[in-house]
């Protein structure tokens, strides 16, 4: 009780601030309450006066400061989960800003009269994909969930085992289906499902036949998958849907950057899925959506479904997606769009980058050969070479910290008692900011 005693007035505390945070009154003295009650709860540990000011000042700076914050990644993961996936084009950020104020994203401007706002991205997607139609939503997940709450209630959806997977963020397929109010029915086994294993599987009750990436884990050796070419065969003679969730999706074949060759949403529309859904903030490189192409009649019900308005997107992301979809329209989506930039850079770009930037650092600093990864639940497994800036040192963790705590951040990843700063997923235009960074934390 006595040490309690020692605890300052609301009022004093915050006259000890001085003015120094630019907030009302009101929420500094809430803040200044809350903070005294917390210290009550440990009289053992009471802080001086001083001390319990820069406290409170502390949580005063995190209210007006924002945690979400500009990042220069060097992790060499290109699609980082954690920092947001994909690096918009320039022209996808140039829409964001454009559109950031009022925007015909449900009035049509011709008519004068409200409009729909699906139709904004409809036409690119299928003169992309080959699709009768399109829906976008805001996640792949989302997608998903929306398909099974549309098609599948109370009723069976055939998934192999070895499809039955979970991805980042807890995201469970089986949880999924249970979610939407449909059955899983799993065929096959983990590494080998067949044709056969499908159509036996078929009831009255089945709804869809349900093919699943598998996101960012690869079954490799005695493994066998139906093709979708017999899926779609077994669904339209027992008159059921097929969906083939294809994850991360591509317009592009990665197989031109050496890497494996990841299902192309055009191809699978091609070979006879009804509806593929995937995302828009991996390998199509744009912001986070989830896009769902396939049978006009199958998309309107889609698009009716009650769920729809929750999941929907906004005007900024829908400006966003256009603008990145227009790069492959146009067939400059290697040249502009930055994950398919960072895939294409060649090994040789890197070096002449790597030792630039190196003749600029202090001696500490090395150029070494590294091996960079795809990420965000794509090519699992698969590098591209790369090189990074290599700084040797005794507590890496605190060199690291250092440059997270810049303006802007830099993250980069630690191996072999050295921080590693990859090139392959920065892009050249932040070259600069980079080794004005390092030089401040190597001079300080």
């Amino acid at each position: 009780m006595n040490a309690l005693r020692r605890l300052p007035s609301v009022d004093h505390v915050v006259g000890l601030l001085d003015g120094t945070i630019d907030l009302p009154h009101s929420i500094i003295v809430h803040q200044a309450r809350q903070l005294l009650d917390e210290l009550r709860r440990t009289p053992d540990a009471i802080p001086s006066h001083e001390q319990i000011a820069a406290l409170l000042q502390q949580r005063l700076q995190h209210l007006v400061v924002p945690s979400l914050r500009p990042v220069i990644n060097a992790t060499g993961v290109l699609l980082q989960t954690n920092l947001g996936r994909a690096h918009l084009s320039n022209a996808a950020q140039l829409a964001l800003h454009q559109h950031a104020g009022a925007a015909s994203i449900e009035y049509d401007l011709e008519k004068g009269q409200r409009g729909e706002r699906n139709h904004h991205v409809t036409n690119v997607l299928t003169q992309l994909t080959g699709a009768e139609a399109a829906v976008v939503v805001n996640n792949n997940a989302a997608a998903v969930l929306l398909l099974l709450s549309t098609f599948a209630v109370g009723k069976e959806v055939i998934v192999s085992r070895g499809q039955a997977v979970e991805i980042g963020g807890g995201y469970r397929i089986p949880d999924v289906l249970r979610q939407s109010g449909a059955t899983l029915v799993e065929v096959g086994t983990t590494n080998r499902t067949y044709a056969r294993d499908y159509e036996a599987a078929i009831t009255e009750r089945t709804a869809m036949i349900l093919r699943v990436h598998t996101s960012n884990f690869r079954i490799q050796g005695f493994v066998h998958d139906a093709t979708l070419d017999e899926l779609s065969a077994i669904a339209r003679k027992h008159h059921v849907l097929l969906v083939d969730d294809v994850g991360s999706g591509s317009l592009l074949d990665v197989a031109q950057f050496s890497l494996t060759k990841e299902p192309l949403v055009q191809e699978r529309i091609a070979q006879g899925a009804d509806l593929v859904c995937f995302s828009g903030d991996k390998l199509i490189g744009g912001p986070q959506a989830g896009i769902i192409v396939g049978r006009a009649p199958l998309i309107q019900r889609l698009i009716a479904h009650p769920l729809m308005r929750a999941i929907r997107i906004d005007k900024l992301i829908m400006a966003a997606l256009h603008a990145t979809l227009q790069s492959y329209l146009s067939g400059r989506a290697c040249a502009e769009i930055p994950i398919w930039q960072m895939m294409s850079t060649s090994l040789d770009n890197l070096n002449q980058r790597a030792q630039r930037i190196h003749a600029q650092l202090p001696s500490h600093w090395h150029v070494h050969p590294c091996e960079s990864t795809i990420g965000g639940g794509s090519l699992p497994g698969d590098t591209l070479p790369s090189f990074a800036l290599v700084r040797p040192h005794q507590a890496p963790q605190h060199l690291a910290h250092q440059l997270r705590m810049g303006t802007p951040a830099i993250v980069g990843r630690i191996a072999e008692q050295a921080l590693w700063l990859d090139l392959r997923s920065i892009l050249p235009a932040y070259d600069e900011s980079l080794i004005t960074r390092i030089r401040e934390i190597e001079s300080a």
